[in-house]
């Protein structure tokens, strides 16, 4: 076997929260004409928001994934629609609705973390949904040339933003984020953010800088944050992170020091934990009631990686 390719598939990164997408994204054939194709073909199906949350079925055909005729109930603003691709039933389209209520039941509003975790979608809808959700954000936050301070207008099914004044194409942006989990012999590296829910500990994470490799952002964010040196990096996994429109990079490091001075603004504690209490926190059974992130998380997925070697 060729060691460039010896590792699993399908990866790691496949049973992260919001990696099903499976929509075919047909970046190549976008054009001008792509979204008003797609909302002409009857068969086009949508995925509606009203602001930072989907709209949700919860009946006996629990989904994300309207009709047409659903779709038009919540006063859809179709000059903002995107086109996000399709599959074998046709076109995928995400669009804002007017709305300013609670939509009558069977339908529900889920913010992205609720649909993480929720039963009535699909993996699948998930990655479309934090597809759209970025997509939109990004429209959202850049309805005015950076250039000269023009309007710009969306084209290409919603995958480009022109200023007609300055000439100026804007395309959607993807913020790189590390997340990584240190090790030193026989112990991890875990920190608790204040925001973090009761007992939870966490891998440390942060944004990519410009000029900066994967590995160096791994480096200088554990120091930051941490005060721990960090040696050899091994990347393992990715997420889709729709807060608003990030990647997660998820690694392994190798941790050179292990005094730690974490810093107070971002962490109100930092800790060094034995594999056999890892375990326990990712059973459930830790006898401080201490837990990790729950698993669709790339941090669990790195930490259940390292605790179950």
């Amino acid at each position: 076997m060729n060691r460039l390719f010896d590792h699993p598939f399908p990866e790691p990164s496949a049973t992260t929260g919001f990696a099903g997408n499976r929509i075919v994204r047909d970046a190549e054939k976008r054009n001008g004409q792509s979204l008003q194709t797609a909302l002409a073909d009857e068969s086009a199906r949508f995925h509606v928001f009203c602001g930072a949350k989907a709209i949700v079925r919860k009946d006996d055909r629990p989904g994300a994934t309207l009709s047409r005729n659903e779709t038009l109930v919540f006063e859809p603003d179709l000059n903002a629609a995107i086109l996000l691709g399709s599959d074998e039933a046709g076109p995928r389209i995400a669009v804002p609705s007017r709305l300013s209520a609670e939509p009558a039941e069977p339908y529900k509003l889920y913010d992205f973390r609720s649909l993480l975790y929720s039963s009535s979608v699909s993996d699948e809808e998930a990655g479309a949904i934090a597809q759209a959700g970025s997509l939109l954000h990004w429209h959202a936050t850049n309805r005015h040339c950076g250039k000269c301070g023009s309007p710009t207008a969306a084209t290409n099914g919603g995958y480009r933003r022109d200023c007609a004044a300055c000439g100026t194409n804007v395309f959607p942006r993807t913020d790189p984020v590390v997340i990584m989990l240190a090790v030193r012999d026989d112990r991890c590296l875990l920190g608790r953010s204040p925001h973090f829910p009761p007992g939870w500990f966490s891998t440390l994470a942060g944004f990519v800088e410009p000029g900066e490799t994967i590995e160096d952002a791994v480096r200088r964010e554990t120091f930051e944050e941490s005060g721990i040196r960090i040696g050899r990096v091994r990347y393992h996994a990715s997420q889709p992170w729709p807060f608003p429109h990030s990647l997660m990079i998820g690694c392994h490091c190798e941790a050179l020091t292990e005094k730690i001075r974490h810093d107070e603004n971002e962490l109100e504690d930092c800790r060094w934990f034995d594999r056999e209490e890892v375990r326990q926190m990712l059973a459930g059974n830790h006898p401080g009631e201490l837990k990790c992130p729950p698993s669709k998380a790339v941090a669990s997925l790195l930490i259940r990686a390292w605790a179950e070697a």
